[in-house]
């Protein structure tokens, strides 16, 4: 570590001399009265960087694959895309690894139809759990978080990040992102107990590391038919974290027709069935028919509304990584759908 990262520093409440304080230093030692002090606030919090893996050909190839990736973008960007710059750039995020015990108290629902009740609950549960966010506008570059892992940490190292990229340097506070983080983690444990009604949460961390990470990305822009789109790439994985590209004319078509057509027969046709049938006293309780048949009306309104909106934002393909959830689920519904639908 270069000796500029200590020139910073404080008045010593002691003696009033300039204390430097090197980066990550928790401790401090006055040069003057040999006062020790305890750094707090975010010049006392850790930074690491993670090593670029991935080449420039590697990232093309990468970008490549994604414009080929499915039928929403236009057929012929793989091939026809040129590419007109590869930046490797370094942006901070901020980072927790812990493990997490969780207490939730709340209620579960048993039973159905007039036998329905609540039932207390109390779940338990540990578990290793990460977290980061970015600590920098990341509005050009559309990643909001990364897939950081504990052991692919190095020591930071200000003059090796400048001289192999760009280097962004945190503009968010450590305190609010922690209070982000503390209300991820209560999200993980609440949808993990799978509780109908949560009233508290209760959490504790145990092996708790935290820190600033500047963690390393591909930014790649190529050109088609006379347009300049981006493309952000994982500098470890190689994922494509976030990309432009533009989109598919006869792919949108078909996305109207298709879903006008399908979300036509579910408000209408299928919905004046299950109405009638209603109507005519079939099935053991006609109110639930009713009640089908407005969701099914609902939800031909909604492949209508989403068919025009995929045609009219359609241009331009986007794609944007989403952050993952412990939320359990079943034919990949989240289990608070099932519950609405019971």
């Amino acid at each position: 570590m270069s000796d500029h990262n200590a020139l910073q520093g404080l008045a010593c409440p002691n003696c009033g001399g300039m204390v430097p304080i090197p980066e990550g230093q928790t401790v401090v030692k006055c040069p003057y009265c040999d006062m020790r002090s305890l750094v707090r606030g975010e010049r006392g919090l850790l930074r690491y960087q993670v090593p670029i893996q991935i080449d420039r050909q590697t990232a093309e190839a990468t970008v490549r694959r994604f414009l080929k990736g499915t039928r929403a973008i236009a057929r012929q960007a793989a091939k026809r895309a040129r590419m007109t710059e590869a930046i490797v750039v370094y942006l901070p995020f901020w980072a927790i690894w812990s493990r997490v015990f969780g207490w939730v108290f709340g209620e579960k629902k048993v039973g159905s139809g007039d036998d329905a009740r609540y039932e207390p609950r109390e779940v338990k549960t540990a578990e290793e759990m990460s977290w980061n966010a970015a600590a920098a506008d990341v509005a050009e570059f559309g990643v909001e978080f990364v897939g950081l892992k504990a052991h692919d940490l190095a020591p930071f190292d200000a003059e090796d990040l400048h001289a192999t990229g760009m280097v962004f340097e945190p503009m968010s506070s450590w305190s609010e992102a922690r209070k982000e983080s503390e209300k991820y983690f209560e999200q993980q444990l609440s949808d993990m107990a799978d509780l109908d009604r949560i009233s508290q949460v209760f959490t504790r961390f145990l092996h708790h590391r935290e820190g600033l990470v500047y963690f390393p990305l591909w930014l790649m822009r190529y050109r088609f038919r006379n347009r300049t789109y981006q493309v952000v790439v994982d500098g470890t994985s190689g994922k494509v974290l976030y990309g432009k590209a533009p989109g598919d004319t006869v792919y949108r078509a078909a996305v109207l027709v298709g879903g006008m057509a399908l979300g036509a027969i579910l408000a209408l046709d299928v919905s004046a069935l299950v109405f009638w049938m209603a109507i005519q006293g079939e099935g053991d309780n006609p109110l639930i028919l009713i009640i089908l048949g407005f969701v099914l009306m609902g939800l031909g309104f909604r492949f209508m509304i989403g068919s025009y909106r995929r045609f009219r934002h359609g241009e331009i393909f986007e794609y944007r990584q989403r952050r993952p959830s412990r939320r359990r689920a079943l034919f990949g519904i989240p289990n608070r759908i099932w519950r609405m639908m019971r």
